[in-house]
């Protein structure tokens, strides 16, 4: 087939949603905490891609979807208290466990997520990328268009601060 064959494009595109819209989708929600927000973001990413031809160019496929998403993202961040959106369908409980197991495991989360949810953005994001969605360093980087040291640096402190605010959480019960 010839490179501007347009089955040969749809077929080469469809296999980069398919590899990288989780991906995608996981980064814009770890900035924009909404659902739908976020599905706009990587809808919008998907639809503008599409009709430029720079993925055909991507030397990282992973580290560009993730960085254009993220610029997305951005975009949308609302100018007003950040949203927080319903995780119930995250919040399945192994049948295996008890219902006391499951319950406490569910407040944890909660916890945990109220937590980091209240860290500055700044220390939040480079977070919930390293920690929640596994990036490297390197990668985080990338999508933060910040040095690899800051990342690294950001993630140490929001991993102190939330063991302070956990532990003096601890120290009121």
């Amino acid at each position: 087939m010839r490179r501007d064959d347009p089955l040969e494009r749809e077929q080469e595109f469809s296999g980069i949603v398919e590899r990288q819209a989780r991906l995608m989708f996981r980064v814009a929600y770890s900035l924009l905490r909404n659902v739908q927000d976020a599905e706009d973001a990587v809808q919008e990413v998907f639809l503008k891609l599409y009709r430029g031809d720079a993925w055909r160019r991507m030397e990282d496929e992973r580290a560009f979807l993730a960085r254009t998403v993220w610029r997305a993202a951005l975009d949308r961040v609302p100018k007003a208290a950040d949203r927080m959106d319903d995780v119930a369908g995250m919040e399945l409980a192994s049948a295996a466990r008890s219902p006391e197991r499951s319950a406490a495991e569910k407040d944890e989360r909660a916890l945990l997520r109220l937590l980091i949810d209240g860290l500055p953005e700044e220390l939040r994001q480079p977070l919930v990328l390293s920690a929640m969605e596994e990036m490297t360093s390197r990668e985080v980087a990338a999508v933060m268009g910040i040095p690899e040291g800051t990342v690294r640096t950001r993630v140490m402190r929001a991993r102190a601060e939330l063991k302070k605010r956990f532990e003096a959480m601890e120290a009121r019960r």
